[in-house]
Formats: structure tokens, sequence, C-alpha cells
């Protein structure tokens, strides 16, 4: 058993906290916001992440809640950082967090810690931590760098039962510490040094996002020579050399981390001197999927004579109600630019897409409608937009919604349903790469 502090009780140091504790350690979990660790002392999680509410009630002997950094650093031996480090509009990478922590601990560290860098920041940043801690304490201490592959939605599985585990270490003592730490996870570690698994997380994240937008250029032409790219897909994705996953079709990635980190990879590039021809395509790409999408849906709406949209799904993904960079967002906001009404619903964000508006302003919250059930969203609708695969969109009576609508246009940029069987009930279909029937 380890004493473990963690710093930022967001999708990231929420999850590591309550998983650690899970494994037995004794966990405090610190952040600045008050009104989040009274929640959290209360047991009430104010992100939505499958299982995490129920794991945190089980472990709660293990794991304190605390705004206090002192306290938190000086009675643990092992410093997680997990703070956010969010895009500038430049694409430059945020810091600000990140840094104030760090002068938080050079402050208040009173013996030998390690500290462990989980936050997604650029390569070098372990030699900064070093320099900044050492101008306020002269004992030894450890800087690591442990990257996290989280995805939300699965947050809980991927810490329990991760593919890898990367640990970046420069001396022994820290690299039997973090070892022992993760000694209960089964899975291959990889231990190298620092700087290397600072750009593994950038690399990874880079490449499941080339694939995606990679598999939206194969849909389009796929659209253009009636070819089906969910068949495409399964016989790409069967060479072991490939793989099956991240070959879905759609409007694009989104969320905290693919559009993130790809601009930090190109800003780190760029620092270097460096041109990264392709992952500045992967970017264009995934901008051009959304926009075509949304060309497909005016187009659609100009020729009927038609107002208004019904959108299903806000967030970037199904299972989370996280909407930062959604594809759903910059759809939404195109199509009122364009002058449409749109209504909107989704199981679990709701909340925080009505934030993300009330920030765009007026012209945003006066032509969007917040709708309390699929049914309502689409009544009236002239087109009906899928954008998040939420399960729960299957289930519905889709009779009823073509009932519903005053044009049943549906356009699945998620390829949720099937286009013959969805035809079949009378509806003008067209999802992304699929052959028409």
């Amino acid at each position: 058993m380890r004493k473990i502090t963690i710093i930022g009780t967001g999708y990231v140091g929420l999850t590591t906290g309550v998983a650690f504790a899970f494994l037995g350690n004794k966990v405090i979990c610190m952040d600045k916001d008050e009104e989040k660790i009274n929640n959290l002392n209360k047991g009430i999680i104010l992100i939505y992440e499958p299982g995490l509410e129920e794991l945190l009630t089980s472990v709660k002997n293990n794991v304190e809640f605390t705004t206090d950094i002192e306290y938190a650093v000086n009675e643990s031996e092992v410093i997680f950082i997990c703070v956010g480090t969010p895009s500038r509009e430049d694409g430059s990478i945020d810091m600000s967090y990140f840094k104030e922590a760090i002068g938080e601990i050079a402050k208040v560290i009173n013996g030998y810690k390690v500290i462990v860098n989980k936050s997604t920041v650029p390569v070098g940043t372990a030699d900064w931590v070093k320099e900044e801690i050492k101008k306020c304490f002269k004992g030894e201490f450890s800087v690591v760098s442990n990257p996290e592959f989280l995805r939300e939605g699965s947050a809980l599985k991927d810490f329990l039962e991760p593919d890898r585990i990367v640990i970046g270490v420069e001396d022994e003592i820290a690299k039997k510490i973090m070892s022992e730490i993760y000694s209960k996870i089964n899975a291959p570690k990889v231990i190298t040094d620092i700087r290397s698994a600072e750009m593994i997380k950038y690399a990874a994240n880079a490449f499941l996002a080339m694939k995606i937008s990679f598999i939206n250029e194969i849909a389009n032409i796929c659209e253009r020579i009636g070819a089906d790219v969910k068949k495409v897909a399964e016989g790409i994705g069967l060479d072991k050399r490939i793989g099956p996953y991240f070959l879905n079709a759609g409007v694009g990635y989104g969320g905290s981390c693919f559009p993130k980190d790809i601009d930090g990879l190109l800003m780190i590039a760029n620092d270097h001197n460096y041109d990264f021809k392709l992952l500045k395509a992967v970017a264009e790409v995934n901008e051009y999927q959304q926009e075509r999408f949304v060309r497909k849906i005016v187009d659609t709406l100009r020729r009927e004579n038609g107002n208004t949209v019904a959108i299903l799904g806000l967030a970037f993904k199904p299972n989370t109600d996280d909407v930062r960079k959604s594809p759903a967002i910059r759809i939404i906001k195109r199509l009122i630019e364009e002058g449409y009404k749109v209504k909107v619903y989704d199981p679990k964000a709701m909340n925080n897409a009505k934030k993300e508006f009330e920030i765009l302003g007026k012209l945003y919250l006066d032509n969007i409608c917040f709708c309390d059930d699929p049914y309502e969203t689409v009544k009236d609708a002239y087109v009906l937009a899928i954008v998040t695969e939420w399960s729960d969109f299957l289930k519905l009576d889709m009779k009823r919604v073509k009932n519903l609508m005053y044009k049943p246009y549906l356009f699945d940029g998620r390829n949720t349903f099937e286009p013959k069987e969805i035809k079949r009930l009378g509806f003008y279909y067209e999802g992304i790469g699929r052959k028409s029937f």
C-alpha cells in the first residue's frame, strides 16, 4: 500500500484516484474548487463516467478529498499531477494550471517525493519541473512521466485493464516505487526515458486520429463509387497489421484529447522546425468532414424550403457528458449561422451543451431548442441528424419518428442504422460512405 496524492479531480484525476484506492492504496484527491471537493466529500460526482460513482462509494474509506495542497503533498510519497492542459486559440498548449500546481508543490514539499506528470504535457516538461522545484527545495525528489490513456465512457476499465502502462523514469528508486504502484495491474509495462514517455501519448493519439481521418476519406470515395465503407472497413480491419479499431466512418473526432493533442504535437513539431505534413492533413480532413455534413443538410433544407433540424447526440462520443470539441456543437453552430432552427437532445450532455451555447451568445440560444426526449426533438423537423452514436437511439420507434417529422430526411453521421432497413420505413436516408439500396 502506498500513500498517493492526486492533484486535479477532473475525468483523469478522479478516475485515477478512485482506481488507486480500489487497488488498496490510501489516496488524497486535491482540487482548488471548493464546491467540487464539498460535493465529492458527500459522494456526489459532477461528471458522468459509468461505474465511477459506485466505485467511489465502495472505496470511501481509502480516499479523501481536500483543497489543502500542503496537507495533500506532505501526507503522500507519490504526487500525480492530473490537471487540465487545454489548447489555446493558436493551438499551443495552455500550461497555466500545470505550472500553478508545480509552483504550489515546490512551496510545500517537505521530503522525498515522486512527482508524476499524468497530464498531457509538451516533451521536455519534466526537465522544467525539476528546475522549478529545485528553486524552492534542496532535498531529493524524482520526476516521472506516466501518461494516461483513458477513454471517457470506459475510463475505469482502461485504468484497471489497460493495453499498456508507460513509465518514463530516470532513477531506480522512482522506478521501484512506480512498479509497485502498478504491480496489481496485469498489463505490459513500458519503462523508458522521460522524453520518450512524454512523446508516446502524443504519438498514440495522433495515430488513432489519423485512422479516423483515413477511413473518412475512404468513406467519401465510397459514396462516389457506390461502395459501402462498413464492408471496406471490415475487410481491411481483419488484417492484423491494421486492426479493426478506429475505422468507423462518421463526422470526425472530437473531445478533450484528439484535437488538443494533435494541435500540441503540431506545435512541438513547429517549435523544432519540422513540417508535419501528414498530421496537418489529419486535422484538415476532420474539419472538412464536419463541414461536408453541414452542407448536405443545408442543401436538403434549401431544396425542401425547410427551416428546422433535429439533432440527436451532443456529447463527442457515447457514454459521456463531455461536449468539449464535440462535432455536434460545431455542426449546430454552423446550421444556426446558415439561418436554421435546431432542436437537440442527448441522454447525458444537455447541461454541458447549454453552457457551451450560453458562452457562444444570444444568436445561438435564440435558435436552439433543448428538448426533453427524442420524440419531442424530431417533431416537425425537416431533417434528423444523428451525431453521437448512443445505443439509446437504436431503441427508438422509428415509425413514430417518421410520422412526427415534417419531412423524413435522416442524415446518419455515425452510421447508426442500416440503410436498407431504415429506407424500408420510408426515410430518405444518407449515412457516411454507405451504399445506397
